[in-house]
């Protein structure tokens, strides 16, 4: 396997939000990560800036969440792919693919209404070549988890 090619969507981990997979589309047009979550709440720890968030790690699986919190990297407005600006939290927080482990930085923002919980943007792309015409070149799970398990 060629460690720094990747397809179009790819089934990653977010190993310190304790997420053990996430599908994401790999995003050349979007110059950050961003990930999926249904509640953002700031809050401060030691006079360190925090956010904890939930997320649905599992399309269409609303009963499988996950709840996090990490210390705040950024606070910056964003643009989403029909040009809207919003502001975002902006975590940094490790992704795994395959073999290989790197920080990325990654906005949280609800993407309900998308069809991939998470981007991986061409930030987090760098020195990665992406094959358009293939997917999943890391793999699929073997097993989704039955209805009502948490993740």
């Amino acid at each position: 396997m060629d460690n720094n090619r990747v397809g179009w969507r790819e089934w990653v981990s977010l190993p310190e939000l304790n997420v053990k997979r996430i599908k994401a589309k790999i995003d050349t047009g979007a110059r950050t990560s961003a990930l999926h979550t249904f509640f953002v709440e700031p809050y401060e720890e030691s006079g360190r800036p925090m956010v904890r968030f939930g997320l649905h790690p599992l399309q269409k699986r609303l009963d499988v969440e996950v709840i996090c919190s990490c210390p705040v990297k950024d606070y910056r407005e964003v643009s989403d792919s029909g040009g809207h600006r919003e502001m975002r939290y902006v975590i940094e927080t490790p992704v795994k693919l395959g073999d290989r482990l790197w920080p990325i930085e990654m906005t949280l923002t609800n993407r309900d209404n998308m069809k991939f919980r998470m981007l991986l943007g061409r930030t987090a792309l760098r020195g990665m070549i992406v094959a358009p015409d293939r997917s999943y070149l890391y793999g699929r799970p073997s097993r989704l988890l039955p209805k009502g398990k948490k993740i």
